[in-house]
């Protein structure tokens, strides 16, 4: 898929429909149908320095490149902060993108009222997801993430938690315990319409009882203690339901039957990161893959509200490598692309945006071409050096594991290199700079100026609803 983003501009363009885009409108009784990529933890730098990873993967300097989304015709940046945190998490911002209402960090789609961690506080301050109204309209509804299902970003389109921690009954706190509802039951038992109708991800685990012995591991077990399957739960709800958990499983799905529903899980924990895919033990389906799958399975009459989540973006960059974070970045664009491939800009909105960015940074200076993996290095190849004579990378980081170095140092190209950071920590934190959106399909041009992220949310519900 790559390789379509190589030639002019115009011509990419017109090939994926985005000529139209900026003032596309869907005509009555069309389908109407709204795709929310999420890029977690892809801001601005990570945007570059992926574009430039791309462009040199395929023989050229890099810098030139573009990536899918960065066709699309409007542009914003948006403002991430929480309502108690300058520096966002995902649960708030998140909540923020998908029901309209800024909130706190570390809760999921309840408003600020309530403090985190107060159940009862939360139970009567939830705020209803664009997710939950699509279903509650008859459309038909999708998530797709390579972290866990129950992770933030993806909860939030679904749950209403008091913390974002209480994936299973077991995370919750004893004063909790018989009012709220773990994360994972809450997709489960889904209380609007028939239900998410596809859902593929990570996050076996959550859903299996700690007797049941992982499909993929034997070995291990589900985690939950409560002794529920909530895999078997769900598939006895109705006749048109499957479940996968691995890759032999999802290229053997076929066509799903009129109004089925699907329930793919293929990591017990988070998918692989997109470098190590190839070397799962069950195999695992990529994010672009994942994303064509569900849009041939959703689209129909009256449309649906699909949100695809590049989890592991952050889950590297949290480690201080840069290289996962980047190639997951790539696969994240290249599911774009094919949802962009996929889709009538007249009658499909595609958003592309961050929860939030990363403390990356790309500095000194390089000559062009030079590897964006590398050293910081001229024209003539000779790395640049520090005030100690120390060869410094272009990539770094302003905290994180990579301050304290191995005592044997890996080139910095190697997959698991950790780049540079100014001060030590355990991982890397999030980064509170605005973060890039675009926007392709009807409604695409309210994405434009400096946005507040919850404005985002209007922008999606009035292509998908048009009231």
């Amino acid at each position: 898929m790559r390789a379509y983003w190589c030639g002019a501009t115009g011509l990419v363009a017109t090939l994926l429909g985005l000529a139209v885009a900026g003032g596309a409108v869907a005509e009555e009784g069309e389908p109407r149908n709204v795709v929310l990529f999420v890029g977690d933890g892809m801001g601005v730098s990570t945007v570059t320095a992926a574009r430039i990873l791309d462009g040199q993967n395929q023989g050229l300097a890099g810098e030139e490149h573009l990536l899918s989304f960065e066709h699309f015709p409007n542009v914003a940046l948006i403002k991430t902060y929480n309502t108690d945190a300058q520096v966002s998490d995902s649960a708030g911002t998140m909540t923020a993108l998908v029901t309209g209402h800024r909130t706190r960090a570390g809760v999921l789609s309840i408003g600020p009222e309530a403090p985190r961690g107060d159940c009862e506080a939360g139970l009567e301050h939830e705020l209803t997801t664009l997710l939950e109204e699509a279903e509650e309209r008859g459309y038909r509804t999708g998530l797709v993430s390579t972290a866990r299902i129950t992770h933030a970003t993806p909860a939030a389109a679904y749950a209403h938690s008091a913390d974002r921690g209480w994936e299973l009954p077991g995370t919750l706190p004893e004063a909790a315990q018989g009012k709220c509802v773990d994360i994972a039951r809450q997709l489960i038992e889904f209380p609007y319409g028939d239900g998410v109708d596809l859902v593929l991800g990570g996050g076996r685990a959550m859903f299996l009882p700690t007797t049941a012995p992982d499909p993929e591991e034997p070995e291990t077990t589900g985690r939950r203690r409560d002794g529920r399957n909530l895999v078997e739960e769900w598939l006895a709800v109705a006749a048109g339901r499957r479940f996968v958990h691995d890759r032999a499983g999802f290229d053997a799905l076929g066509e799903m039957p009129e109004g089925g529903q699907l329930l793919g899980l293929f990591e017990a924990s988070h998918m692989e990161f997109e470098a190590d895919r190839a070397e799962d033990t069950g195999g695992e389906p990529s994010l672009a893959e994942m994303t064509r799958y569900a849009i041939s399975m959703l689209e129909g009459d009256p449309g649906y509200f699909l949100v695809v989540e590049g989890g592991r973006i952050d889950h590297a960059h949290h480690a201080g490598n840069a290289y996962r974070a980047l190639v997951d970045a790539i696969a994240f664009a290249d599911a774009v692309g094919v949802a962009a491939a996929a889709t009538d800009a007249g009658n499909t909105l595609i958003l592309v945006t961050a929860d939030h960015s990363h403390t990356l940074t790309i500095s000194g200076y390089p000559a062009r071409g030079n590897p964006i993996l590398g050293y910081a290095a001229a024209a003539d190849g000779e790395p640049q050096k520090d005030m100690e004579g120390v060869p410094y990378t272009t990539l770094g980081y302003a905290n994180g594991p990579g301050a304290r170095r191995p005592e044997t140092e890996l080139p910095p190209t190697d997959p698991n290199y950790r780049q540079r950071a100014t001060h030590p920590m355990l991982a890397e934190t999030h980064s509170g700079e605005d973060v890039p959106a675009y926007a392709r399909g009807p409604g695409a041009e309210g994405v434009r100026g400096v946005m507040d992220q919850h404005e985002l949310h209007a922008v999606m519900r009035d292509a998908l609803f048009g009231d």
